[in-house]
């Protein structure tokens, strides 16, 4: 076998063509990484994997008949978590599904199912989390805007929960780290690339971007949140458990810089 170290563009789908790739040239796969990331290994050659749409949806159609619709979900959310050298971790996981003739959907004494199943789990709570606590903004336009810079790329995950909740609204949800985001203009939900000013922010606003009544109710809540909160009565330790630091910067009331 020749051994090779693969290098595809970051899609689920291009993921699934080096999968294809490896089984249809029979390699020794030693790393699968996105551009950007690959590192050239020691003994085996650097091969670009050109997304083939055909071929992906050959393997996740032969993935279906070998997995549940729960281990489907976790091999998709584990590649959402774009953890380093997860793409290794679920090539070992899917090989073992389809080199065994039984299920092996529950069999978490192999480390690669695991490991795969263990970090489903983070993005699934990272996914709830960013339905919690996004906040939107009303801009000038007319448009309720959110960012977010999730540890996870949940945003695909997130579509439909905010389809369906906010149905009659124009919104924005945009991700900062990753600088792309979902559009819905009141029909579908469309995936965006904006310039944005870092200005912006996370929460807060300038009168630049949003509606005045925005930053006017902005100041009202965090007034209102300080004027309820009784400070002798407070247990940092369950607020913590329950809202991590690390989302307070989406929350108005945690705002401390706002005007």
């Amino acid at each position: 076998m020749r051994k090779v170290a693969l290098v595809y563009d970051g899609t689920l789908e291009g993921f699934l063509t080096c999968l294809f790739t490896a089984y249809e040239e029979k390699l020794e796969v030693q790393d699968i990484s996105p551009e950007g990331e690959a590192v050239g290994m020691l003994f085996s050659g650097m091969e670009e994997v050109i997304t083939d749409f055909v071929k992906s949806g050959r393997v996740w159609k032969a993935l279906k008949k070998k997995s549940s619709e729960a281990t489907l979900k976790q091999i998709k959310w584990a590649f959402l978590s774009e953890k380093k050298g997860i793409e290794n971790t679920l090539f070992l996981m899917i090989q073992y599904i389809f080199s065994e003739t039984n299920p092996v959907d529950g069999d978490y004494s192999h480390p690669a199912v695991l490991e795969v199943a263990q970090t489903a789990r983070k993005v699934s709570r990272e996914k709830h989390r960013m339905e919690a606590f996004v906040r939107f903004r009303l801009t000038k336009d007319n448009i309720y805007f959110a960012a977010i810079e999730p540890d996870f790329n949940v945003l695909p995950l997130i579509k439909n929960h905010f389809k369906n909740r906010y149905a009659d609204q124009y919104w924005i949800i945009y991700d900062l780290k990753r600088k792309f985001g979902l559009h819905y203009d009141l029909s579908v939900v469309k995936f965006i690339s904006l310039d944005l000013d870092p200005s912006i922010g996370i929460s807060g606003g300038s009168a630049a971007y949003f509606d005045e009544k925005e930053l006017e109710f902005q100041r009202l809540w965090k007034e209102y949140f300080e004027s309820v909160n009784i400070k002798s009565r407070a247990n940092s330790k369950l607020h913590l458990q329950h809202l991590p630091k690390r989302y307070w910067k989406y929350l108005t009331e945690k705002n401390l810089l706002m005007l």
